[in-house]
Parts: structure tokens; C-alpha cells; sequence
């Protein structure tokens, strides 16, 4: 019998298995991808940490120590942050992990841009990686959106 959305047993009392029927429906459709790597916005997310990390092996400064230190704690931060919100397998949680990546992003981009500034990194090295970095901003807006 259906009340209210859930099946329940002839009391109309829902049941506790019905409820895991539910939750788990509302798992599977949450988080629909396969894995974590298939999302475009790790993808990117990860293609800008590998490069953080290429950067700061080649550019690396003992003035700019905590500059670039942080740039990769902001990369890999986004990139970590997608992978375990979607391991999470709830859209709440997904969601809430989504922002944190988001705002890793957005570190990472004004990090990228004071090195750029500071002349810290070539322009032909850096420009590529942050025009990644702002794809993975607005990738992560957009999933935030979808599962907001």
C-alpha cells in the first residue's frame, strides 16, 4: 500500500526496511556517475593540481614559500573535496562538499593570479592553468546548482 510516498504494511504504519528502499532510491539518483573520476569537474580539478605541483616543483622561492605552499593545499583540496562528497553517496552531503571544493577553487584561482602578478610564474605557464581553474569554478557552480 502507498501512503504518503511510502510503502507501508497493512497498519499503514511505514516499515523501517521501506524507509532504507527509500533512502537508498534517493541515493542512487543522487549520485548517478559511476565514480568520482568520470565528473568533468575532477577532471579539471585534478588537471589543475597536477600542474600547481608541476609549477611549484619548477618555480619554487624560499620568499614565495607559503604562496605556492598554499596554492597546492588550495588545488588538491578541490580536487579531494569533489572525490569525497561523491564517495559520500548523499546529495546533501555531496552538496556540501561541492562548496568546500568550490571555495578551494576560488582560493586557488586568486592564488594563481597573485604568482601571475608577482611574476613568480611565466605567463605561458600560468594563463593555461588558471583558464582551467576557472572552468573547474563554474564546473562546480553548475553541479552545485543540480545538486543544491
Amino acid at each position: 500500500m502507498l501512503v504518503d510516498g511510502l510503502i507501508s504494511d497493512a497498519c499503514t504504519r511505514p516499515c523501517w526496511r521501506e524507509f532504507d528502499i527509500v533512502a537508498l532510491a534517493r541515493r542512487v539518483q543522487t549520485c548517478s556517475v559511476r565514480d568520482h573520476k568520470s565528473l568533468l569537474a575532477w577532471q579539471r580539478a585534478h588537471s589543475v593540481a597536477r600542474a600547481v605541483v608541476d609549477i611549484s616543483r619548477e618555480y619554487w622561492r624560499p620568499y614565495a614559500a607559503a604562496i605556492f605552499s598554499q596554492l597546492q593545499r588550495s588545488a588538491l583540496s578541490a580536487q579531494l573535496n569533489i572525490a569525497e562528497g561523491h564517495a559520500l553517496r548523499s546529495q546533501r552531503r555531496f552538496h556540501n562538499h561541492l562548496v568546500i571544493a568550490y571555495g578551494s577553487a576560488v582560493e586557488t584561482i586568486d592564488l594563481l593570479e597573485h604568482v601571475l602578478e608577482s611574476n613568480l610564474v611565466p605567463s605561458d605557464i600560468g594563463y593555461p592553468v588558471l583558464a582551467t581553474a576557472v572552468e573547474t569554478r563554474r564546473l562546480l557552480l553548475g553541479l552545485m546548482k543540480r545538486y543544491g
